[in-house]
């Protein structure tokens, strides 16, 4: 029961009482589910169920309509969105070759998304685990990886993937190599920063002063607490990255047919906008839908794992 103003003027409570009630509701609200906030959040909630139809798409769709999309029916050229002749594969519209324009979405799922997630996931481990040790050694070895950082940092990243796709063969694994390259810099000055102030503070003193080597400090003590912030960043530059690919696919420097991503699927259809509208529109439609469902749930995460903002999903008395 909460005190009256009389009680703390007299002085008869007692602090042993308020402090276990305080313990008891850090301890109640640790225990509460993140679904517990999600409940309240009905944006997020649609988002994190777009991702996961995504992702189950990218899963088991090309397995089920590998076929299908790569089908071609002449007679049905350009055949507008509706349930024609070929039921539900005609939903989304047919291109200029007669294949289903959905079947083909489903197939490109699991590039677009695999390509993305492999280059965010490589910047995240090189580029945190370099900026952990330009922030905890420091000196001239911080300096140096720091001007490298910058020198990356300071080429346009399309026009530099541009150029080494065009040198290269423009296949899958050469444009995940360029797009985690590009995204380097960006992990290395967050995790530098972090590692900047974590150095300094008492724990990590009293480790060194136990025999801790700096390889067990930054394993055990530096790197668990840079984690949360890199991969707070993480979770918005895989929507970057992912309309990076596309607009590399886009402009012809990217995934190569007869392999297909949302990015090809646009550009193949430039040609056809004034008479067959759905080629493009769809694919970008999915573009913009995942990397705004992404962008909202790594919004939603960030206030859920903050105590001070978590109170707005609270339900109000």
């Amino acid at each position: 029961m909460p005190y009256s103003i009389h009680e703390f003027a007299s002085g008869s409570f007692s602090m042993s009482a308020v402090v276990p009630l305080d313990e008891a509701i850090v301890a109640a609200d640790r225990k509460v589910a993140y679904w517990h906030f999600l409940m309240r959040d009905p944006l997020a909630l649609v988002s994190l169920v777009w991702i996961l139809v995504i992702l189950l798409a990218a899963g088991i769709g090309p397995q089920l309509l590998e076929t299908e999309a790569g089908r071609m029916n002449l007679a049905a050229r350009n055949m507008s969105p509706g349930l024609g002749g070929s039921g539900w594969l005609q939903w989304m519209g047919m291109d200029a070759l007669g294949r289903s324009v959905l079947a083909r979405i489903i197939l490109a799922t699991r590039n677009t998304l695999g390509i993305a997630l492999a280059a965010s996931v490589s910047a995240l481990v090189i580029g945190s685990a370099i900026g952990i040790v330009a922030g905890y050694v420091g000196g001239w070895t911080g300096k140096v990886i720091m001007q490298i950082s910058d020198v990356i940092q300071s080429f346009p990243s399309m026009l530099l993937a541009m150029i080494v796709l065009y040198l290269l063969e423009p296949n899958a694994y050469n444009l995940v190599v360029v797009l985690a390259f590009t995204r380097l810099p960006v992990y290395i000055r967050v995790a530098r920063a972090e590692v900047l102030e974590l150095r300094e503070r008492l724990f990590v003193d009293a480790a060194r002063v136990m025999g801790s080597s700096n390889m067990m400090v930054i394993r055990r003590h530096i790197a668990p607490l840079v984690a949360p912030a890199v991969i707070t960043y993480w979770t918005v530059d895989v929507a970057f990255v992912m309309l990076a690919e596309s607009g590399m696919s886009f402009l012809g420097i990217g995934i190569q047919p007869p392999e297909i991503t949302w990015g090809l699927m646009v550009a193949n259809a430039r040609n056809y906008l004034e008479i067959s509208w759905w080629q493009a529109f769809f694919p970008g439609l999915m573009i913009m839908l995942t990397a705004l469902s992404i962008n909202i749930l790594s919004s939603w995460a960030r206030r859920v794992s903050d105590p001070l903002q978590r109170w707005k999903f609270r339900k109000r008395a």
